[in-house]
């Protein structure tokens, strides 16, 4: 896998210049290392549900650390994703966001049907995950030209979450997770057709795109299910 970590510059445009060996590689590399990721985060929120260590992490603090390592953890993949540190600086990523990840799943745990949310949660993840897969395959069209609308979409969402975090708003949470939920599975398919289409070339940079996709149309699902769906008798 190391022989793919090295981007490859396409300098006649999206796609062109890069062989649909080339292409296949990447693809393989990138969910191969992405159904790996998932085992430190499993990791990651099971020590974060059997310890409490981020329950106290709520409000502005929470937001705080949240963003804070988030942000530092993607600028250390973005240093190391053409060397071997690589690999090792994305899975600590996905154990930080399963560690933060474990007080949203504390919760649910905390209703009768609890357990039956997650897996909900985690099965609707993988239907949109299936058709965006699906999709990309089969679509001729060019998508580079979502990119800028749905960046544009995610800082309204990142601006409306930071200001119900402090409002705490149940109605605007619900909002909120509908429109992530349609603005991450948008992104996972103009990610997978990126990859597709030979625009990305760099496995650890696709595994990154698609993990925060998956992550955070799990987190939105998990949510809508545990206000819509928590049954506390």
């Amino acid at each position: 896998m190391n022989d793919q970590v090295r981007t490859i510059d396409s300098p006649t445009g999206y796609g062109w210049g890069v062989s649909q060996e080339q292409r296949n590689k990447v693809m393989r590399n990138t969910y191969w290392l992405l159904a790996l990721s998932l085992v430190p985060t499993v990791l990651g929120a099971w020590l974060g549900v059997a310890t409490g260590i981020t329950r106290s992490l709520g409000g502005g603090l929470g937001l705080i650390v949240f963003m804070g390592g988030a942000f530092g953890f993607m600028f250390a993949i973005e240093k190391t994703k053409n060397s071997a540190a690589g690999v090792p600086v994305l899975l600590g990523f996905t154990f930080f966001m399963g560690l933060m990840l474990s007080r949203l799943i504390a919760m649910v745990l905390g209703f009768k049907n609890g357990p039956e949310l997650i897996m909900t949660a985690f099965g609707g993840t993988a239907g949109v995950f299936f058709v965006m897969a699906s999709v990309a395959s089969v679509i001729k069209r060019d998508l580079s030209g979502m990119g800028k609308f749905l960046f544009v979409g995610v800082l309204v969402l990142l601006v409306g979450s930071v200001i119900n975090v402090f409002v705490g708003s149940t109605a605007g949470m619900m909002a909120l997770s509908v429109a992530a939920i349609g603005i991450f599975s948008a992104f996972m398919l103009y990610d997978l057709k990126r990859i597709l289409d030979g625009g990305e070339t760099n496995y650890i940079s696709a595994t990154l795109a698609l993990y925060l996709d998956l992550f955070n149309i799990f987190q939105s699902l998990l949510s809508l299910l545990g206000i819509m769906g928590g049954d506390r008798d």
